[in-house]
């Protein structure tokens, strides 16, 4: 599959280099400033500022989880059934009631809006799922970097669908690498098998390299400018997971990106997010 490919899944445009290239972007971190969280701890906050990251909340049951589970099985079984690929399954939120559903879960949002504040917005989901030898790696990137937001105060949940290890490719993040702000990245060449189009080298010039490992059902949490990336699954297991991006309601979306939002938590007092409702039916 292309990047080509790829973006044409999308609801949304994807922004050329050129667009991002003549948008005024704040691409900087932001830290978090609140002392009276209501789910994190005051050290957990620090960590995040600190570190970028936060990770192992256990979100979903084991019982919900495996009901997760079950339907995206019939997700992925009916997208590879029409020929479409296992990481084109993006907007999701717009197309799944279960995703919908997920995405304003309390028990997810109280943790995003200790970080982002009262007012947020869910403008995104996708599903990665690295099939057993699909002989896909996700460079080491920003997710910053691709979108046409300002300022830089997105922040994703990964939600593990299937347990995430190192032997089926968990995510990766560099610790303390969003202190850096916007990166010098490459091209991603076809040999890389990519599943994105950008690649930063020399991470270690910008911080230490870590494992995420995640039970299914629970969630890792990390800000738009930390770079993170996957190697190959080499095993024989699959390895799904589900990013919801949320920002603060603030934060302003070109080329129609606000046409996604939904607002989880608080209110849009601008109106600038489009505030969907849930779908009436699934069509993934």
């Amino acid at each position: 599959m292309t990047q080509t490919t790829l973006q044409n899944t999308l609801y949304k445009r994807m922004p050329t280099p050129e667009d991002l290239n003549a948008m005024a972007r704040d691409l900087h971190f932001h830290p978090v400033h609140n002392d009276q969280p209501s789910v994190l701890t005051i050290d957990e906050i620090d960590t995040f500022n600190r570190e970028g990251y936060l990770k192992g909340f256990k979100i979903y049951s084991d019982d919900e989880i495996s009901n997760i589970r079950q339907e995206f099985d019939g997700i992925i079984e009916t997208v590879l059934a029409r020929g479409d690929h296992n990481y084109s399954i993006i907007s999701a939120h717009l197309k799944s009631r279960m995703v919908y559903d997920i995405v304003k879960d309390p028990r997810i949002v109280e943790y995003i809006s200790d970080l982002l504040g009262e007012d947020v917005v869910c403008w995104g989901a996708h599903f990665f799922c690295k099939l057993p030898g699909d002989g896909k790696i996700v460079a080491w990137h920003q997710d910053a970097s691709f979108w046409p937001l300002s300022p830089s105060r997105t922040v994703t949940a990964w939600l593990a669908i299937d347990d995430a290890d190192t032997e089926n490719a968990c995510m990766r993040f560099v610790a303390t690498s969003h202190h850096d702000g916007h990166l010098t990245y490459q091209k991603s060449s076809e040999g890389e098998n990519n599943v994105l189009n950008q690649t930063v080298e020399e991470v270690s010039l910008y911080g230490t390299s870590v494992d995420v490992e995640l039970k299914a059902g629970e969630i890792s949490l990390h800000s738009d400018l930390l770079l993170h990336g996957s190697e190959l699954n080499r095993s024989d297991r699959r390895r799904c997971g589900l990013t919801l991006r949320y920002c603060a309601a603030a934060v302003r979306a070109d080329l129609d990106w606000n046409k996604e939002g939904v607002i989880v938590k608080g209110t849009d007092p601008t109106g600038h997010w489009a505030d969907l409702p849930r779908p009436a039916v699934d069509n993934v």
